[in-house]
């Protein structure tokens, strides 16, 4: 095998994930639990960009029913945001013919 071929390739597919990973950040998701009432947004970053709660779901007196809707939201909204990487960098590991790099 060529090693200048591959460096370049390596090169390559460097710039592409730099990109494929900027990219990644504008892509986002929105999950929904508690039938509507918690909104998630995150991105193809796997950050969480908002979160948003409807007021009458708020009950003083069963803050954990709330707190289960909101970790359910956000751990949705973080594995569907790592779903869309996992998806676009693999068209990039996978398009360089490179066994082991798929994410």
């Amino acid at each position: 095998m060529n090693l200048n071929k591959l460096m370049k390739q390596a090169q390559k597919m460097q710039e592409q994930m730099a990109k494929a990973q900027a990219d990644l950040e504008e892509k986002t998701v929105e999950v929904q639990s508690g039938g509507g009432k918690v909104t998630v947004v995150a991105n193809g970053a796997g950050d969480v960009v908002s979160i948003k709660i409807a007021k009458e779901i708020v009950d003083p007196d069963d803050v954990e029913f709330l707190e289960e809707l909101v970790l359910s939201g956000v751990k949705q909204a973080i594995e569907q945001g790592k779903a869309i990487a996992s998806s676009e960098m693999s068209k990039i590991t996978g398009s360089m013919g490179v066994p082991g790099l798929g994410l």
